[in-house]
């Protein structure tokens, strides 16, 4: 019997507007778990459930009173949550407090501090807003027949493991997946210890538990046998064993829909930005870096890395450009609006320092347009992505399927990216500035026989396997389970 896939998270596939007539405009998203919830479609019934966004959402919802209904080809599931339990829940508990601690980016001898209204945005809001998402799926799979398989996304549905074993029991295949890094034990101290061993035995309420790299998994598994006094992994890296549960702990590393960027990419609006580009540009070297304005991308010390190489190597001087494009993100956060005044401190004194009548050495280009962001990824003769930590950075992946002149990735060791690219990129430290001027110089000086020969492996490395092998991996591993405990009641046992 075919399973019903369930995909659960904050935010979902479509928004909504109601029209004059009483329908409703849909807006369908453009990011990658959309496009791979088509191609899982495919293969198998899915019912997607996520939070209300909009007013328009909550409108849509309400019309549906608590039912899914299908949207282009997608059965969805709006909760409604309440507006203050929301903000506890996501602006509070999830953004900052859990984002800033997987990423490790807490000043911890100023922040955080864990008060009377963290302590009532975890009770009130992100506790009651995983019950409501509990509540809505139990509900929905009330008269369910089929075996069913849960893929919860990330750091905010946390808990949702353990209110669906209280409602379903063991019904469920549930495997979240973890988008962003998950540290070492040391990082989860943080937080207060009820809270820490709340999370952790909500996640070993799963059958298994995904995450970006090895790495991640590997310190989840050690994260829950330094905190759960019951947590063993009997000597495994990928296995943790609570009480009677077995849960594994596993690597699926996320892609990009390569399909979709190969239309995006010949796209009239793609090649005019592109045409812009290269007369911007003109004959000299281009590198590139493309990201959201966050300070765990790293972007002021690649700024000094750039210096540091016009610095050592005055022969680039007036022969390369170096291009930012910076997504806002955040920007109602303070330590985000101080992290972009200060790189675009670091890039005035750098084109004061450097400039001449014809060349200005960096520009910083804040906004956010796709389309500009591949015309560039098109045209890098050295792409910099240097962050302290990052659960994958799809740039790299883009860049290395887009580019059209064989350019060389430049790759943090702590990008999750790293471990499938790591060996055909120039490996760098975030922290380690010189490393990394010199290593942007490798990338401008390299013989063209081994940029076509790295950049070629790098495109094989990501084509391989694209965002529909990253569903299709977990969705396997669950219906695999699920028949081997088919097989297992329908043998008969030994007398």
């Amino acid at each position: 019997m075919e399973p019903l896939v369930v995909i659960v998270s904050n935010r979902g596939p479509f928004s909504f507007e109601p029209v004059a007539d009483g329908s409703f405009s849909v807006q369908r998203g453009t990011g990658g778990l959309v496009t791979a919830l088509g191609a899982l479609a495919e293969k198998h019934d899915v019912l997607w459930v996520a939070a209300a966004m909009s007013r328009g959402d909550f409108q849509w919802a309400k019309a549906h009173a608590g039912r899914p209904e299908t949207v282009e080809g997608v059965r969805l599931l709006l909760t409604r949550p309440n507006k203050k339990a929301y903000d506890g829940y996501y602006n509070v508990i999830a953004n900052p407090l859990m984002w800033f601690i997987q990423h490790q980016m807490w000043d911890t001898p100023r922040s955080p501090s864990i008060t009377r209204e963290t302590w009532a945005a975890w009770e009130k809001g992100y506790l009651a807003v995983n019950r409501m998402f509990a509540e809505a799926i139990a509900a929905t799979l009330k008269a369910e027949t089929r075996p069913v398989i849960i893929l919860p996304q990330d750091y905010h549905l946390y808990m949702l493991p353990d209110y669906l074993r209280r409602l379903i029991g063991d019904r469920a295949q549930i495997q979240p997946f973890v988008h962003i890094p998950w540290p070492g034990p040391d990082a989860w101290r943080v937080l207060p210890g009820q809270i820490r061993t709340a999370i952790l035995s909500s996640l070993l309420q799963s059958d298994r538990v995904g995450f970006q790299t090895e790495k991640d998994a590997f310190n989840f598994v050690q994260t829950c046998r330094f905190y759960l006094r019951d947590a063993h992994s009997r000597g495994t890296r990928d296995t943790v064993y609570y009480g009677e549960r077995v849960i594994k702990s596993i690597a699926y590393p996320i892609s990009i829909d390569t399909q979709k960027l190969a239309v995006l990419s010949e796209e009239p609006q793609t090649h005019l930005l592109k045409s812009q580009l290269y007369n911007f540009v003109s004959d000299r070297k281009l590198i590139l870096r493309v990201d959201r304005i966050e300070p765990s991308k790293n972007i002021l010390r690649g700024l000094e890395a750039y210096r540091t190489l016009l610095d050592e190597h005055p022969e680039h001087r007036g022969k390369v450009q170096m291009m930012a494009l910076l997504v806002p993100s955040r920007m109602e956060v303070d330590e985000y609006q101080d992290y972009l005044r200060d790189i675009m401190s670091e890039a005035g004194m750098i084109n004061a320092h450097f400039s001449t009548p014809y060349w200005e050495p960096v520009r910083i280009v804040v906004g956010d347009n796709y389309e500009r962001a591949l015309a560039a990824m098109q045209l890098y003769d050295v792409l910099l992505v240097n962050p302290l930590t990052d659960g994958m950075n799809l740039v790299a992946k883009e860049g290395a399927v887009v580019n059209q002149r064989d350019g060389v990735l430049v790759l943090s060791e702590y990008a999750g990216a790293f471990f499938e690219l790591g060996e055909h990129a120039l490996a760098v430290s975030p922290f380690d500035i010189y490393g990394t001027a010199n290593a942007i110089h490798q990338g401008l000086t390299m013989p063209p026989g081994e940029k076509r020969q790295r950049a070629e492996a790098l495109r094989r490395i990501v084509e391989k396997a694209d965002i529909r092998r990253w569903f299709y991996d977990q969705v396997d591993d669950a219906v695999q389970a699920l028949n081997s405990q088919d097989r297992k009641v329908s043998t008969p046992s030994t007398p």
